[in-house]
């Protein structure tokens, strides 16, 4: 269903992103990575070694020319764009009075703007093709809220209130349009270590991975708007 489709994954380096370039490709996916850091380019050669063939792209998910760059070389190298993930992300976790406005805005520009702009890019082709899934890897705070989180709960609900808006504009064109909503997960955000043994029970990189083929995976006829997962150990308000 998946096979020779082709996907641009963002924040594809590590963690998540890495965790659905590998799965996608093990799906028979032309994965297209995008990525600020260096290791998108260690990303890449590791798929290859597997036998898979990738572009990765370098650049800033918040510039409009990178952006626009890696969509038009995909479009160049592959000729349709069939799948995007949106996962690139960061977060912090301060009070309000302790959160500068450079923060708040680097923040809001890597995990709002950097959607929309990726999905803006995008949606010129699919909407030529008449088809498309855009998948955006938001967070169960999208869905609740957590004291000394403000800055990054409110960028997750922008998140969500966007996949909703865009969603109802381009169904009828058959476009697909849905968010992933996880709970604590192993990977390196926040600046912490993936693998660390107190992390042993949070979800893994690869079970958000599972819910991006799950829904990019499904029939023509059925649209997926949102998962939420979490590890079963997390405890956390009904949402």
């Amino acid at each position: 269903m998946l096979k020779n489709k082709v996907a641009i994954v963002t924040g594809a380096s590590r963690g998540i992103g890495k965790a659905t370039a590998f799965k996608l490709a093990q799906h028979q996916v032309q994965v297209v990575l995008f990525s600020s850091s260096e290791e998108v380019m260690e990303t890449a050669q590791e798929l290859e070694h597997l036998g898979h063939r990738v572009l990765a792209v370098r650049g800033d998910v918040a510039r409009e020319s990178d952006v626009q760059s890696c969509v038009t070389q995909t479009i160049e190298q592959y000729g349709k764009v069939d799948i995007l993930v949106n996962n690139a992300g960061i977060g912090f976790f301060k009070e309000v009075e302790a959160t500068s406005l450079e923060e708040w805005q680097r923040l809001f520009a890597v995990n709002v703007q950097g959607v929309f702009l990726f999905t803006k890019a995008v949606l010129p082709y699919m909407k030529e093709r008449g088809q498309g899934t855009i998948i955006n890897i938001a967070s169960d705070v999208a869905r609740r809220t957590i004291p000394n989180g403000a800055a990054y709960t409110a960028s997750k609900y922008a998140v969500q209130g966007f996949t909703g808006a865009v969603a109802q504009e381009v169904r009828k064109l058959g476009i697909r349009v849905g968010t992933i909503n996880p709970g604590m997960v192993d990977t390196y955000f926040n600046n912490s270590i993936q693998g660390d043994p107190q992390k042993r029970d949070w979800l893994k990189a690869e079970d958000v991975a599972d819910a991006v083929i799950y829904m990019a995976s499904a029939p023509k006829h059925m649209v997926i708007d949102e998962v939420m997962l979490h590890p079963l150990i997390q405890e956390y308000p009904n949402v």
